[in-house]
């Protein structure tokens, strides 16, 4: 038997690797009535010989850590699909998302009782332009945040 390769899908990840940090922009929403600004940053490191990319994410908001999460994406060559498997501080039940490129944004999505959309545009060499969207039927959309941020 042949060992898997990696393929073009995998390597694409390496448009995420490495530490991001940046301004958020939280839009008022049930998590976050109020909204306002915070400080993010992800750190994204491959793992098992470039298969998979993990994301340690921290968001930082008048000098303490609000809200951390966990995350492996990884690549399905044979259906051409992205996913990321998701955890975090909320303690929420882990949550699997899919999708794929479009030119250099990754947009990665899930449906269920809430439909949370997720976007990383990074068309522009060292920033990352990052967005989560929720639905409650996956037609009208809420951006829940939005964000810039710049590869350390």
């Amino acid at each position: 038997m042949d060992m898997p390769a990696l393929q073009e899908g995998h390597r694409r990840l390496a448009l995420l690797e490495g530490t991001w940090e940046g301004e958020e922009t939280m839009h008022p929403s049930p998590w976050d009535p109020k909204g306002g600004v915070a400080f993010g940053r992800n750190e994204n490191t491959f793992a098992v010989n470039g298969f998979s990319l993990l994301t340690d994410y921290a968001q930082i908001r008048d000098g303490a850590t609000t809200f951390t999460g966990h995350g492996i994406f990884s690549y399905d060559a044979e259906q051409d699909l992205y996913s990321l498997y998701w955890v975090d501080s909320i303690g929420s039940p882990p949550e699997l998302f899919t999708g794929r490129f479009d030119g250099d944004v990754l947009t990665l999505g899930h449906g269920g009782h809430m439909h949370v959309r997720m976007t990383w545009d990074m068309t522009e060499p060292g920033r990352m332009d990052s967005k989560m969207e929720m639905s409650q039927d996956g037609v009208s959309w809420n951006t829940l945040f939005e964000a810039i941020y710049i590869k350390k």
